[in-house]
């Protein structure tokens, strides 16, 4: 028996942002930029991958602000020339109007997404479902796998997608592990092969 070809995914979670300004007040989450933090981790994951002589040969992003910086900060210090895809497919999941949550409802609306196997009605902060998520990250996926021309890719994403990609190379099948942890600036390592349920968590 020979061991089956497989490809390198690298899936990080962009740097940490500041999402309320000094008075509590929400910025716009899709225009949030890293703060000094953040651009700290994604410096600091980009010489993680230099001493490990890491190339990727593509890097995708979901176009955010956060993760186009995060992903830019890791190329510099890998020194790559390399293009920078937006697939808007892969933004994190959506929430709703925080004014609409009532305060004794916002706790269970913001952490509920996100705790044990979650079922797929579940909405974030009032908004996109994790079903809803599911079924535009799963293409996307699935169109990357499809695609010949690379061995070893970077994507840079959120949480919650991170958590949705992880939940599938783990199980095989349409889940939605809340409980993984994702932190800001993380590295996970999965091998994909060719066949459809052919994935290798190596490293969260």
């Amino acid at each position: 028996m020979t061991s089956p070809k497989r490809r390198r995914v690298y899936l990080m979670r962009h740097g940490s942002v500041t999402y309320f300004d000094g008075e509590g007040r929400p910025h716009i989450p899709e225009l949030v930029p890293l703060n000094e933090q953040g651009r700290t981790q994604a410096t600091a994951a980009g010489k993680v991958f230099a001493l490990a002589n890491v190339h990727f040969d593509r890097v995708i992003v979901s176009g955010l602000p956060r993760t186009v910086e995060t992903a830019a900060r890791v190329l510099t210090e890998t020194g790559q020339q390399i293009e920078i895809e937006n697939w808007p497919e892969l933004e994190e999941i959506r929430g709703g109007k925080l004014a609409s949550i009532s305060d004794g409802d916002l706790a269970e609306a913001f952490t509920g997404a996100f705790e044990g196997v979650v079922a797929e009605h579940k909405q974030f902060l009032g908004g996109e479902t994790i079903g809803q998520l599911i079924d535009r990250i799963y293409p996307g996926i699935e169109r990357l796998r499809a695609e010949q021309a690379w061995d070893t890719v970077l994507l840079v994403l959120h949480g919650g997608v991170n958590r949705a990609i992880l939940s599938y190379a783990l199980t095989g099948q349409r889940m939605f592990l809340g409980n993984m942890a994702q932190t800001a600036g993380c590295i996970n390592a999965l091998d994909v092969g060719d066949h459809a349920k052919d994935w290798v968590v190596r490293m969260v």
